[in-house]
Parts: C-alpha cells; sequence; structure tokens
C-alpha cells in the first residue's frame, strides 16, 4: 500500500508501469532466494591475489578454495585430506603418500599424483618453499602409481607433516588455473568453496556442490571489504553483516568486544590465543648483553596490568614463548609481580647509577634505548609501547618510541636496527618449530623477519629439540624453555585471546575456528 500510494501517478501510467515491474520482480527474486544461507563477514583488505605460492593472498580466502594432503585440527591433531594415508621408509628419509580417489577440481580436472607432482614443481624445489624444511631436506619425488607419490628427502626431518599442513605453498591448485606459460590465472581448487566473482571491494564464493566430503550448511559467503573496526562494529549491529573478528579477517579489539557484548542480539565469544606477544632483546647490544639488565626489564612489567588494563581481560599474561595449546610448550613458569625495587637493585649491581634527573647512567652514557613499534605489523603496538615507556620509566630507563610500516620493520629488524621489538610466535600450526627454529638461531634463516634472541649456547638445544623423534621431544624441547627462563633472554608479555562477535538472532551455531588462518565455517549453521 505504501508503494501504490506513493507511486500511482495517472498521468504518467508508463512510468508507473515500469516501477511497479521493477518492484514486483525485485520480490520475486527476494522470494526465490529466501531460503538461500548467507553468511556475510568483513574483510580489512580485498582478498588479493588467491595464488597459493604468490603469498599475496589472504590466507583464510585461500584456505576456503585450495586444500592440502592433510589438514591442523584442534590441539595440533593432523587429519588427512587430500592425502589419506601415509608412511616413511629409508631411515624416515622418504614419505609415501596413497592419495584420495574421487576428488576433482572445480574446474572438473581430477586429483591424481601427475597433478600432485605439476604441483611440487612450483613450489618445493622453487624459491616460494625455500624457507620450509622439505625445500631444504629435498632430493626429489617419484610416482609409484597414479594415486601413490615418494617423496625423497636428503635427511630425515621432523615437521614435514606439519609443514603439509600450512595454507601456503603447499596447497594444491588444478593446472588449468594457469596458462599457456604457466602463469597463475584464477583460483580453482578442490575445497568446499568456489569463487563466484572477486574485486577491490567484495569477493563471494558459493558452495562447491560436488565436494569430497562433508559440505558446508551454508550456500554462500559474501565478503565485504571493510578496513575500519568501527564501522564494521556499526555494520553488525545494524544486520548488514553476521560476523566480524579473526586476527587476518577483521579483527575485533578488546575495547570493541566490551562494547558489542552489551548490544541487544550481538554475542561475543573468544578463545584461547595460539601465538605470544613477546618484547625482545637486541642480543648484540652492548647493553643487553648483562643478564641483570634483562632481567630487570622483566620484572618492571606488569603483565598482569597490561591484560587487565590494555587488553580488557581477552588475554593471559605468561612468562612462556607459547601458550598451553601449542604442543611440547613446556611447563608454565610463574609470572612475575612487578617489582621496581627489585629492578634497580638489578640495575645497580650491573653498574647503572641514578642521575639527579631521574635518568640511570653508566660510565656517563645515559641508559636511553628505542622500542620500535609497527601498527601495520603489530596492531596495537603503539598503546602496549606508551604503557612499556611508563614501566621502564620508573626504574630510570629512558624508553623511545620509533614507529615504522610494515616494509620498513620487515627490513630494519633482520639486520638489528633496533634496541627493543615487539615480536608474536607464528602460532598454530607452525608452532612449535617455526618460531624457535626461525626466530633463535644465530644463523640466517630464509623468510624470518627478524630474532627475538640468539646465542651459540642456545642453539644446539634448539635443533636438538626440533630434530628429535617423539619419545624425546617433551623433555628436548623443556630444555629450551629452562634455559631461556633461567637466561632471561626474552620477555614474554600475554596470550591474546581470539575475539569474534556475531549476529546471535540469525546464526544458530558458532565456533571460532582451530587456527587464525581460517574462517570460522566449520560447524556453521544460520536460521535464515
Amino acid at each position: 500500500n505504501y508503494y501504490l500510494e506513493r507511486e500511482i501517478d495517472m498521468k504518467n501510467s508508463k512510468n508507473f508501469t515500469i516501477s511497479l515491474l521493477v518492484f514486483i520482480g525485485l520480490g520475486f527474486g527476494n522470494l526465490c532466494m529466501a531460503d538461500e544461507k548467507v553468511f556475510r563477514l568483513p574483510m580489512s583488505k580485498p582478498a588479493g591475489n588467491l595464488n597459493p605460492i604468490a603469498y599475496k593472498g589472504l590466507w583464510v580466502v585461500q584456505d576456503m578454495v585450495f586444500e592440502g594432503l592433510v589438514k591442523y585440527t584442534r590441539g595440533g591433531v593432523l587429519e588427512p585430506v587430500l592425502a589419506k594415508s601415509w608412511t616413511q621408509s629409508n631411515q624416515g628419509k622418504t614419505i609415501t603418500f596413497k592419495l584420495r580417489e574421487n576428488v576433482f577440481f572445480t574446474d572438473g580436472t581430477p586429483w591424481n599424483a601427475e597433478v600432485m607432482t605439476w604441483n611440487l614443481d612450483r613450489w618445493i624445489d622453487e624459491r616460494p618453499g625455500s624457507w620450509l624444511q622439505l625445500h631444504q631436506q629435498f632430493d626429489r619425488f617419484e610416482i609409484v602409481d597414479p594415486m601413490t607419490v615418494s617423496i625423497h628427502l636428503k635427511n630425515k626431518i621432523q615437521v614435514w607433516l606439519i609443514e603439509l599442513s600450512y595454507i601456503r605453498p603447499v596447497r594444491f591448485m588444478s593446472p588449468k588455473a594457469v596458462d599457456a606459460d604457466g602463469k597463475y590465472t584464477k583460483p580453482v581448487g578442490t575445497g568446499k568453496w568456489i569463487v563466484e566473482s572477486d574485486s577491490v571491494a567484495k569477493t563471494v564464493l558459493v558452495r562447491n556442490e560436488n565436494y569430497w566430503g562433508k559440505k558446508p550448511k551454508i550456500d554462500k559467503v559474501e565478503l565485504f571489504v571493510m578496513p575500519n573496526q568501527r564501522s564494521r562494529g556499526s555494520a553488525l549491529q545494524a544486520g548488514e553483516i553476521d560476523a566480524s573478528g579473526g586476527k587476518f579477517i577483521a579483527a575485533v579489539s578488546p575495547q570493541q568486544a566490551e562494547i558489542l557484548k552489551n548490544k541487544q542480539g550481538i554475542t561475543v565469544v573468544s578463545d584461547v590465543g595460539t601465538d605470544t606477544m613477546v618484547l625482545g632483546f637486541n642480543p648484540r647490544r652492548e647493553i643487553f648483553k648483562d643478564i641483570r639488565v634483562r632481567e630487570a626489564v622483566n620484572v618492571l612489567i606488569s603483565r598482569q596490568a597490561i591484560a587487565t588494563g590494555l587488553l580488557r581481560g581477552y588475554a593471559k599474561p605468561t612468562m612462556n614463548l607459547y601458550p598451553e595449546v601449542i604442543a611440547y610448550s613446556g611447563k608454565r613458569w610463574p609470572v612475575p609481580a612487578r617489582d621496581v625495587d627489585k629492578a634497580k637493585k638489578l640495575l645497580a649491581d650491573a653498574g647503572w647509577t641514578m642521575g639527579s634527573d631521574g635518568v640511570l647512567s653508566k660510565n656517563g652514557k645515559p641508559f636511553k634505548i628505542e622500542l620500535v613499534i609497527s601498527e601495520d605489523a603489530v596492531a596495537g603496538s603503539r598503546k602496549l609501547g606508551e604503557v612499556l615507556q611508563y614501566m621502564l620509566g620508573e626504574a630510570g630507563i629512558v624508553l623511545s618510541l620509533r614507529n615504522v610500516d610494515h616494509a620498513a620493520r620487515h627490513g630494519e629488524i633482520p639486520k638489528f636496527k633496533y634496541d627493543l621489538s615487539l615480536f608474536m610466535s607464528n602460532g598454530a600450526p607452525y608452532d612449535p618449530f617455526n618460531t624457535i627454529t626461525m626466530m633463535f638461531p644465530t644463523e640466517k634463516k630464509p623468510g624470518t623477519d627478524g630474532k627475538m634472541y640468539e646465542s651459540k649456547e642456545l642453539d644446539p638445544l634448539i635443533w636438538a629439540a626440533a630434530r628429535a623423534d617423539e619419545p624425546d621431544r617433551v623433555r628436548l624441547f623443556q630444555k629450551v624453555w629452562d634455559w631461556m627462563y633461567e637466561n632471561h633472554a626474552i620477555a614474554p608479555l600475554y596470550h591474546e585471546a581470539r575475539i569474534w562477535a556475531y549476529n546471535s538472532e540469525k546464526v544458530d551455531s558458532f565456533s571460532i575456528a582451530p587456527t587464525e588462518y581460517e574462517m570460522p565455517l566449520e560447524g556453521l549453521s544460520m536460521e535464515h
């Protein structure tokens, strides 16, 4: 009636007829689509180039399209995907995969040994995979039969199965997804989702109706590019999107979570984080070669205040490099209470004296250091830096903050152009092996963004743990953690919770994915 009262114009019946037909058409279209279950999510940036060996696209979208031989699940359990089974032989240097039958790429190409080795040729012995131990120890592959492939290694490695669960570069795409020159052209995988459309503003994926396994309960996922967190919160409250969250998707900050959890129809959920925020010392700075200085910095930090105040309780204070959800993460070290007097004594014992200006000095040089921060690389690092600035300042340490963009940080940190820096451990599925073997050993490792610490005393402990067989790993990893704790090698701060908010009036069931590199789609169901 509203429409008719305002649109009927007997003097312009032609325009009215067109308008009415459009109105009826839209209504009919909406009725036809009423049963379609569409999950709408924001992304902080476009999906980008989804080529799994390009390191440019969003992990979470690549994970929806492309599958690997195995998949990392909650608690670090690895389950078969495109490989239905595997065995080791030749003293662990040969890995043989039996491939899953009756699997097809979404362009109709069958999955088999030939397609698997075509993909291996693109990354396993080429630059995209150079940071992986599989690359470093790769010798050759062998097609045993149409559904069996063996990978031969130069030396036995312990992380091969975990590395095969990573989203890039080890996921598999159709050979028809490249042009005649082998250049990637489109995202075609065996996964549960097919890219229907993609632009800088929006990506739409539809369910793969021919998927070999259990199909999703929803029909379509619409991903809208919304860089601004506040706008995402408003869109969620207005019903324009159905959920928001995920560090690499559309992060919900602890501050925003506190606001959203009080809004009608919005449910905020959190899960234990799999990574750790760490304050790292530049081990090549003379000032930090003194263990008493490193210990003083550790006891000057109130981790509990940071977790409850800055992060609103969405974090767990820690002195461990890894949270308990990471395998071999070791016994829990006690989190020290902040003790300014103890810190001052440690610094005095190390030869630092307090001046009349309230600043420590030694041999005529003031204790002035710089913390490199990067909002691009470590969200929230400025506020955290300001808190650390205050806490260290109470003991006479002058801490200045230098903000750089992601590219500058990526270039400077590996060259040790910093005094202190904030690091994040890589989290699941990469840890426990990845962070410890890439960000601590004294030798340069491919793909690393820097080092939290380095010591030739620590090196053999790390490699002994990383190369150990299962029965010895717990004991040998604990030796690493013991050394780091006793030497105050780093200053772990907290394990931040993973936060999501969703429209509980539309979404019936929702669970956070096992890692930050996945969409929360497993088990998702919607009322409409």
